[in-house]
Order: C-alpha cells, then sequence, then structure tokens
C-alpha cells in the first residue's frame, strides 16, 4: 500500500533554489533537516525536495494542480523571472497544462480543470469536505 510520496528536485545553488521555490510555492520549507536539503508539503502525504546537486536531464515535469494557470504564468514570470511558456488544451483533455523550467532546467508544471465542479470536487475530496 503506498500511503505518501516525495519528488526530489536537484539545484546546484541550494539558498537560491530555496528560495525560488519559497517563492513558488508561497511558503517556507516544511521540514529542513539538514544543510542544502529543504522540503514542502504541498498536499497532505505528498512532499516536494530541494537538495543540492546536479539536477537530472529530463526529469519531470511534476505538473501541481491550480484554480487558475493564466494568473499563475504571470505572476512567475514577474516574481521569477520565468520565460513565457505555452498553455495547452485539448478537446478529450479535462484540463488545461503548461510546462516550464526552474533555473537549474528541472520542469515543472501547472494543471487546471477546466469544469470547476470537478476542481471543487477534487479539492473537497483532498480536504476532507467531500
Amino acid at each position: 500500500m503506498i500511503f505518501e510520496m516525495t519528488y526530489q528536485i536537484r539545484v546546484s545553488d541550494f539558498e537560491k533554489g530555496k528560495h525560488w521555490y519559497e517563492t513558488l510555492l508561497k511558503k517556507k520549507p516544511d521540514f529542513v533537516p539538514h544543510e542544502d536539503f529543504a522540503e514542502w508539503e504541498i498536499i497532505p502525504c505528498c512532499w516536494l525536495q530541494v537538495t543540492k546537486g546536479d539536477p537530472a536531464e529530463n526529469s519531470g515535469p511534476i505538473r501541481l494542480g491550480i484554480k487558475n494557470i493564466e494568473s499563475e504564468r504571470q505572476r512567475l514570470m514577474k516574481e521569477l523571472q520565468t520565460d513565457y511558456f505555452e498553455i495547452h488544451e485539448r478537446e478529450e483533455v479535462p484540463v488545461k497544462w503548461a510546462t516550464f523550467k526552474d533555473p537549474w532546467g528541472n520542469q515543472l508544471g501547472f494543471f487546471q480543470y477546466l469544469d470547476e465542479k470537478e476542481r471543487d470536487f477534487r479539492i473537497a475530496e483532498l480536504i476532507g469536505n467531500k
């Protein structure tokens, strides 16, 4: 039985990387067990780890579900100076999605449910209000 998960991203400059991910995630790390390593609990039992090291080529993307992909793109371009990235949509896919990179080349992304009722159901399920 799988009950928790972590995803690790490596950055060559830990302090800059930690600050970049604090800005992306809009919060300080939840756990810093030792030097050059930080973790954020993104949603219950789902952790993003940032550590010092060589980024893995062609890894990811890890995509995060958000409410408004266009406003998050604007925020990242303004606050983190990310390059403009395309938002994709296909008729048979129930979400919009996008992929972008951090300054170390790690691939990240967002997705947004097209059906707000589905999104709200997923959020309620996550917080136990289903």
